[in-house]
């Protein structure tokens, strides 16, 4: 397999747990050191109705990130619309659109995505989310 293949199949896998759902199996796919960067700005990060939007660094924390992503959507209203997925060696970008409900307000919001990911020894080694961080904001805010 060339390390094309290999991305790809992990990507593809990453993409399948987290469409499962289960926090710890999609951990399982990072890597500790992992370099996890969002767009949001800085002083935006940690807000109490966001507290899934903070950089992460180890597996530990990517499940944690799932968990708090879970806890503060409305179950079940979910939508994720993967439209691409280009590889290009040990690195992968996925397209698409998230449709999610905020629970605590209600509001429903759809925001664009890039995910720029890197895979080394079968694991995830970045993981960069380009999203429209306004249109999560809205909606979470009270």
């Amino acid at each position: 397999m060339t390390k094309t293949t290999d991305t790809r199949a992990v990507i593809e896998e990453l993409l399948r747990r987290i469409g499962e759902g289960d926090p710890e199996r999609i951990a399982a796919l990072y890597a500790d050191g992992v370099d996890w960067r969002l767009s949001w700005p800085e002083d935006e990060h940690g807000r109490a109705e966001t507290p899934w939007i903070r950089h992460r660094a180890t597996g530990a924390e990517a499940a944690d990130h799932f968990r708090a992503l879970a806890a503060h959507h409305t179950p079940g209203a979910a939508d994720t619309r993967v439209e691409r997925v280009l590889v290009d060696g040990a690195d992968a970008v996925v397209l698409g659109e998230i449709r999610q409900t905020a629970a605590p307000t209600g509001r429903s919001y759809r925001a664009g995505f890039a995910l720029h990911l890197s895979v080394a020894d079968g694991l995830v080694v970045r993981h960069h989310v380009y999203e429209d961080s306004l249109a999560v904001a809205r909606a979470f805010t009270p």
